[in-house]
């Protein structure tokens, strides 16, 4: 007879399906919520155990197996612009860490059962594998990547950022770097005024921003030239910046739609 140790079982989804979580945000190149992957593994969790309880059977069925997983996918990418593309990376590496444990199984053979410790190292294993594997793939694309902490008055805003080198925008007045952010990464500093940020003309933002009662920045116009022309773009200066979890003095950020691609919602210098 086989027996199942329900807290091994808990602990050991929970610890999976974090992780599968984890690597799944990093190969869509997201900002980690790592609270909400958490949710999501204790709900994975809940569900491995409820599997094996008297009258849920049913639960085991590949039908309900991929309603959990899509479940899970909902808890720890709700939100994102590309959520049926992350539901899909989740599913495909769920598949990956699902024929590790069909290869061990096998290797195990008439064994009557294998090493919980031999199956958390096998996950950590295969985590660090493809870690590395979505870092190689950004970098091979020229592209990287940085966490960006914004605050201004008291509220912040955590977006991931494109690092361009050859981002060379300046204020002319003060020669501060700018940095170009997405009306959608600012949302959380401007709650109350979030139609203003989506107006796309330039001097009309910066009017329609005076005019606003309570707006919580002072914006101005800054010139600019590109290959694409010239043209001004609304600038505010932040009372506080950290990239990668470091004070970033004297930047200014800058107000721009385009500044927003896949896996990015910025671009610093």
């Amino acid at each position: 007879m086989n027996y199942i140790y329900i807290d091994s079982l808990f602990f050991l989804s929970l610890f999976t399906d974090y992780l599968l979580c984890l690597i799944t945000g990093r190969f869509c190149g997201l900002y980690l919520k790592r609270l909400r992957y958490l949710v999501a593994a204790l709900f994975g969790a809940v569900y491995s155990v409820c599997v094996f309880l008297p009258g849920l059977s049913f639960l085991a069925l590949p039908v309900m197996e991929l309603v959990c997983a899509g479940l899970m996918g909902l808890i720890a990418f709700g939100g994102e612009e590309r959520l049926l593309r992350c539901v899909a990376v989740f599913l495909a590496l769920s598949a990956t860490f699902g024929g590790v444990i069909w290869a061990l199984t096998l290797h195990a053979g008439n064994a009557p059962g294998l090493d919980i410790r031999l199956l958390f190292a096998s996950f950590a294993l295969c985590y660090a594998v493809l870690a590395f594997i979505s870092r190689t793939k950004l970098k091979k694309a020229g592209r990287e990547m940085a966490q960006v902490e914004l605050k201004l008055n008291e509220r912040t805003a955590v977006f991931r950022a494109l690092v361009d080198t050859g981002n060379c925008l300046t204020d002319p007045v003060s020669g501060a770097a700018v940095m170009i952010i997405s009306p959608r990464a600012l949302q959380s500093l401007f709650p109350e005024h979030r139609e203003v940020l989506e107006i796309k003309n330039a001097v009309e933002l910066v009017e329609q921003s005076a005019k606003s009662p309570g707006f919580p920045a002072k914006l101005r116009l800054l010139p600019y030239a590109n290959i694409g022309g010239e043209g001004l773009l609304p600038v505010f200066r932040p009372d506080e910046v950290r990239i990668n979890g470091r004070p970033s003095q004297g930047l200014i950020a800058g107000i721009s739609a385009a500044a927003s691609a896949d896996g990015f919602d910025a671009i610093i210098p």
